[in-house]
């Protein structure tokens, strides 16, 4: 089969073995994959490693242990577990210490002709959910986690740092919740495409989406809005940056006893100053992968359409063209779709 291979560099084989499904896995062949920050920072070294990138897919099942499953469009939970151990009888298989991970840990990914995964892990899309929907549900699941980790009142002020794909989708989810939301992003255009859903934006200044834009204030907002982001405003605050400043933005704007949550990973290694984390009682929750069942809902519903973030379409075989693309500034979503020439 075809394939989007990493070994040292990025390249496309027209000729890599296909898998074939072991006990309690389904084959499912790919009909639209999306490139997500993680497979970017996968090129990069992270993790190191080595094989089919891809973990955000919508295919078409061709074999699996219950026949019921064949020809029906999946996505699927994008972690392998076992099932087995105490971890994951505890309700907890996203950290099953013999996890693989579709794409990114010691399991080839979507960016190919097709891929295996255990048939457990598989969520039946709804008919009226196109695949250019489809494809958003694992970051939209991931999204979604936020609500899993903590729970919101409506009188809180919330923020979102950064208008990346993560950050528009979180954002996005958070709108439903009817808290006093508010996202921070440095890109007019991305900023935009939240405000189209009834996000209320703003748009700040300097090298990171919470980076300050002068001393003593962080954003470029003006009247009412300059509130928003004053220090301790914020009751949590999610950073979708993925970089120090970010950070640093995200901790200046939360008030004592708020939370924190991390839905970026970050290059390196932060400074943190852990005894005010003590002394302002900050909560600090690191969060990723979430439940699938609200993210098709939230699809199928039309409350969230994700389609405006797709920035392009390429066909497989171009794969190392639309990795180009999506590392240009100001993209969003980058699409591959193996079934173009």
């Amino acid at each position: 089969m075809r394939a989007l291979v990493l070994r040292d560099h990025l390249r496309y084989d027209p000729a890599y073995p296909d898998p074939f499904p072991p006990p309690g896995e389904a084959l499912v062949q790919v009909r639209l994959a999306g490139i997500c920050n993680t497979d970017l920072e996968l090129v990069a070294g992270y993790m190191a490693f080595a094989g089919v990138l891809g973990h955000e897919f919508v295919g078409e099942v061709l074999s699996a242990p219950d026949p019921a499953w064949i020809g029906r469009r999946v996505v699927g939970d994008i972690n392998a577990a076992c099932y087995e151990c105490a971890t994951c009888r505890a309700g907890r298989h996203t950290h099953c210490p013999q996890r693989t991970t579709l794409g990114i840990f010691r399991r080839d990914g979507a960016f190919a002709d097709r891929l295996l995964l255990p048939q457990a892990n598989l969520h039946a899309v709804p008919d009226s959910v196109p695949d250019e929907m489809a494809v958003f549900a694992e970051p939209l699941a991931a999204a979604c986690e936020i609500l899993e980790q903590v729970t919101l009142r409506p009188t809180d002020r919330v923020i979102v740092l950064g208008d990346g794909k993560l950050g528009l989708l979180a954002a996005a989810v958070l709108r439903l919740q009817g808290v006093d939301l508010t996202l921070v992003g440095r890109h007019e255009d991305k900023l935009a495409l939240a405000a189209a859903w009834g996000v209320p934006v703003l748009r700040a200044q300097g090298s990171g989406a919470g980076a300050p834009a002068a001393a003593g204030g962080s954003a470029a907002a003006q009247g009412p809005d300059r509130d928003v982001l004053a220090e301790g405003s914020a009751a949590v605050v999610v950073e979708c940056t993925g970089n120090a400043q970010g950070f640093a933005e995200a901790r200046r704007l939360l008030r004592p006893r708020g939370t924190l949550i991390l839905k970026s990973t970050y290059h390196g290694d932060l400074t943190l100053n852990m005894s005010a984390l003590v002394v302002d009682e900050i909560t600090l929750i690191g969060s990723r992968c979430g439940p699938f069942a609200p993210a098709l809902r939230l699809l199928q519903s039309g409350l969230i359409d994700p389609r405006p973030l797709i920035s392009a379409t390429y066909p497989l075989a171009e794969g190392e063209a639309a990795f180009a693309h999506a590392v240009r500034p100001g993209a969003l979503k980058v699409l591959l779709d193996p079934r173009s020439a």
